[in-house]
């Protein structure tokens, strides 16, 4: 992990330290199903990712015709930012199953593509749930830290 990413973790566990810990049965329980919601995930992300591709390669020439040309590079970049965070969360399917760091860190690497996927495409409300999934999603991810060595 690169010192950018380890400085924005540590500021991350340093703002969340204050926050209500969930009870250890549901740690354990997140801990438990982790895996298999970072595969379900994972696929889920993969086919969408592989739709809006289709989707935007579509409408872009009418993008084109109609002078919002950027909209198809935002599109293709915010599927493909998507599709990698699809293939880091089907990729940590194994790491979470044996309760590896590693797969704690991919988990945390495809929060952070798909909220920037999000970011990307430039509508307000998009930054604004991709900032709330993000801190969101941290949340729990920093719940069950400690589960993973």
């Amino acid at each position: 992990m690169n010192a950018q990413l380890k400085s924005l973790l540590k500021t991350l566990d340093e703002s969340y330290i204050k926050t209500p810990a969930l009870p250890k049965q549901w740690k354990d329980l997140l801990v438990n199903f982790a895996p298999w919601l970072a595969l379900l995930g994972g696929i889920i992300l993969v086919f969408g990712a592989i739709s809006l591709l289709g989707l935007g390669s579509f409408l872009s020439p009418f993008a084109m015709l109609t002078g919002v040309g950027a909209f198809a590079v935002t599109w293709l970049i915010a599927a493909i930012l998507l599709l990698v965070g699809g293939l880091m969360e089907l990729l940590a399917f194994s790491p979470l199953k044996a309760r590896k760091e590693k797969g704690w860190n991919l988990m945390f690497y495809a929060l952070l593509l798909n909220a920037l996927s999000s970011v990307v495409r430039l509508n307000i409300s998009d930054i604004v749930m991709a900032i709330l999934g993000f801190l969101i999603g941290y949340y729990f991810l920093y719940q069950v830290k400690s589960s993973y060595k």
